[in-house]
């Protein structure tokens, strides 16, 4: 196993922040390698549909593309986080970046072609979705060899979040530079590139050795301590604490992903469409603010306290931004729903992490990425037939309610702690994927 980094004293002058977390052996590279090749992630969808839409000459057909392509990569996620939870990162995420890349390449090709059939586009554009490579769940399980201290964790947790949510504002913007240059086909090779690199990257990081993760064996005790004798039907499990992380992951994408276009008719309804992107660029740093805030704590409430508090933050704070008069209290009151936004998150990955088998953290932590996603696209499409036929206060209160609606189950839910055997005894039937 790699090298890890010590538990901190515990002392009141020894406060180990994100230095100590950047600090211990191999964490820096590996790091690094995975933002590389999750920078892809805020390059590709852009610049693909962009690059459908070039060769199509229909808005339809590159919007369908791109809604194909999204569920693939989405509702797949957890089938290719088990395949590196079961074979280990190095035998599996170097073939399928490879795989990707090629269909993304032979997307492009494709659409060079005059007359390109969008049938066939599209096809290659879904098979290329299905094959993304799940480098943020693997960064996770990485950082748990990493630190195994919780309180390092949490902050590598809240590290790692930021540093994506900021990926995804970058990769639209590095697009943006290259379409004069390279044109849209040119940022797809691009973003096919930053992925390649970066997956080699990570599995040659001496962190990803040793393959999979040691699986519970046979003859663990149970919940009262007498062995079990037999295993278990799915690794996965996790019971209540792993249905709470999935359930305040999905609400909070679904906030998130009615909020865009709540804004934008806010902002247009005030005749201030100029406005959209400072709002949500408040929304942005309030969520960096919370979640560099939550790893900073050296003696943070419980998950089975956070968690509910932080999904009750950001359902109060988007129902009362719909109250906003003006564009400037909209970004006030947005800024500080994005407060709960990365903290809500990081402690739903935290929790889905301590609460399944070792050899299920990969796919525990992509389960969490998926209901964020899936939610995310429920709440625009939800809030798009709302919007127009609905007083916008109203809309705010409709988005907020599935948030609000789960802090009573998520309350139900908190007995997170226990020991590992504990946890292990209340298993649940593995989601269909």
């Amino acid at each position: 196993m790699p090298s890890t980094v010590s538990a901190p004293p515990r002392g009141p002058s020894a406060r180990p922040g994100y230095r100590a977390v950047l600090g211990a052996p191999h964490a820096g590279r590996t790091f690094a390698a995975a933002l590389l090749g999750r920078l892809s992630y805020g390059v590709v969808p852009l610049a693909l549909l962009l690059t459908v839409r070039e060769a199509t000459g229909s808005y339809s057909a590159a919007g369908a593309a791109m809604a194909l392509f999204a569920l693939a990569s989405v509702l797949l996620s957890p089938v290719r986080a088990g395949l590196v939870d079961r074979h280990g990162p190095r035998r599996v995420l170097p073939p399928m970046a490879v795989l990707y890349g090629a269909l993304l390449l032979a997307v492009v090709a494709a659409t060079a072609r005059p007359g390109v059939a969008p049938a066939a586009v599209g096809a290659l554009v879904v098979a290329a979705g299905a094959c993304t490579p799940p480098l943020g769940p693997v960064m996770r399980t990485f950082w748990r060899r990493l630190l195994p201290d919780p309180v390092l964790l949490r902050r590598a947790f809240s590290l790692d979040g930021v540093a994506e949510e900021l990926l995804f504002v970058t990769g639209p913007l590095l697009v943006g530079l290259l379409l004069p240059v390279v044109g849209p086909g040119g940022a797809v090779v691009v973003g096919a590139g930053l992925l390649l690199a970066g997956a080699l990257l990570l599995v040659a990081s001496p962190v990803a050795a040793g393959g999979p993760e040691a699986p519970a064996s046979a003859g663990e005790a149970d919940g009262a301590g007498r062995p079990s004798g037999r295993r278990r039907r799915t690794p996965l499990g996790g019971g209540r604490a792993l249905r709470a992380a999935v359930l305040a992951s999905a609400v909070t994408g679904l906030a998130l992903g009615a909020l865009d276009l709540m804004v934008l008719a806010f902002a247009e309804d005030r005749g201030r469409p100029e406005a959209v992107g400072w709002i949500l660029a408040a929304l942005s740093a309030g969520s960096a603010v919370g979640g560099l805030g939550l790893g900073a704590l050296d003696r943070p409430v419980p998950n089975a306290v956070r968690l509910p508090l932080f999904t009750a933050g950001l359902g109060l704070a988007l129902a009362a931004a719909g109250l906003a008069p003006g564009p400037v209290l909209l970004g006030v009151a947005v800024g500080v729903a994005g407060f709960f936004v990365s903290p809500a998150l990081t402690t739903s990955y935290l929790v889905a992490d301590e609460a399944v088998a070792p050899e299920a953290r990969t796919r525990a932590g992509a389960w969490v990425n998926t209901a964020f996603n899936a939610g995310s696209a429920v709440g625009g499409a939800g809030v798009g037939l709302l919007v127009g036929h609905l007083p916008l206060p109203l809309c705010f209160a409709l988005a907020a309610a599935p948030a609000l609606a789960a802090v009573p189950v998520l309350l139900r839910m908190r007995d997170f702690g226990g020991s590992r055997s504990r946890r292990k005894a209340d298993p649940v039937a593995e989601p269909a994927a």
